[in-house]
């Protein structure tokens, strides 16, 4: 059951070091230890998730997305598929959801949220295990909405609170300063004791 791709989370997951979020880390690695089918969509104990945090090279602006299902203004992100690369998962999806390139920031994960979705139609309420890249767009590229999203906008990150109330989106945003210290994992303030 994909266990080389567990395996490559997990070492992922142990160079995650962001202050403050090592529980939320080891919620992570137990999850993914503990669930043979952590990337498959049918999994309902819950499920890993790929999402991009896709920025322009000058880290001013973001690209959000107002999704369909949710009705709120979000990162692109989406389902494994079975896919164990998350990384390949939060590139996937930021191409077929916005259609603008990216190139990855950084190998390291950026963040991680664990959200319950709600049940819908014959899909039980779940959790989502969403791992979170930071990726670069040239700004001149022109995003467009796909059937997943209602609009898709660069947004300039002071004002991204204009469009969402979501901690996890706006914890994105205060992280992103930090790109140029390695992700957080390089400056000592952000270290986790």
């Amino acid at each position: 059951m994909n266990s080389a791709g567990r395996e490559a989370l997990l070492a992922l997951l142990d160079g995650y070091a962001w202050e403050g979020e090592s529980a939320l880390r080891d919620r992570f690695r137990e999850f993914v230890a503990n669930e043979p089918r952590c990337f498959e969509n049918d999994c309902w104990a819950g499920h890993i998730t790929g999402s991009a945090w896709v920025l322009s090279r000058d880290s001013s602006e973001t690209l959000l997305l107002l999704h369909t299902k949710l009705g709120k203004w979000l990162q692109p992100g989406g389902h494994s598929d079975g896919n164990s690369d998350t990384c390949a998962v939060a590139m996937r999806e930021a191409w077929e959801e916005t259609g603008v390139k990216v190139e990855l920031a950084s190998p390291q994960i950026f963040d991680l949220d664990v959200h319950e979705i709600p049940a819908r139609g014959s899909d039980p309420e779940h959790l989502h295990f969403d791992v979170r890249f930071a990726l670069w767009a040239d700004r001149d590229q022109l995003p467009r909405a796909s059937d997943e999203s209602q609009a898709v906008r660069w947004t300039p990150l002071a004002e991204v609170a204009k469009y969402t109330k979501e901690e996890s989106v706006l914890r994105m945003v205060r992280k992103t300063p930090r790109l140029a210290y390695g992700l957080g994992h390089a400056s000592p303030a952000n270290r986790t004791a």
